[in-house]
């Protein structure tokens, strides 16, 4: 299920989300001060590509309070807009009954691009 899931995900629009995440990593790595947010980016840029599979979870190596520093000035930089754009977009997935898993995976990802500091990629088995 998890294949057909991002089959369908990557053929309606996957791709796309992806690419975007992909140049506005690029374009933030340019300068040195935009290198870890464009990490983070590119961590959005996997996730988006193939979702279905994979959750996301704390990490437990945390690096005191730089994590929550970075989350803080990338929150008010483009993480509320990102995380919106996912929300809404879930929510128009969630209408009809075909779309709630794509919905699902919507909200996941606004989960991550709210706050992604702190926080790793896993396969679920």
């Amino acid at each position: 299920m998890r294949t057909i899931g991002n089959i369908i995900w990557v053929v309606f629009g996957g791709w796309a989300v992806a690419l975007e995440y992909a140049i506005a990593s690029i374009l933030m790595m340019v300068t040195i001060i935009g290198i870890p947010f464009g990490l983070q980016t590119f961590k959005l840029a996997n996730l988006s590509l193939w979702p279905f599979g994979k959750g996301i979870r704390k990490r437990e190596e945390t690096s005191g309070c730089l994590n929550t520093i970075m989350n803080v000035i990338w929150f008010f930089v483009g993480g509320i807009w990102i995380a919106l754009t996912h929300f809404l977009l879930g929510i128009v997935f969630f209408i009809t009954i075909i779309g709630i898993p794509f919905g699902k995976q919507h909200f996941k990802l606004a989960k991550i691009a709210l706050t992604p500091f702190g926080r790793e990629i896993y396969e679920k088995i």
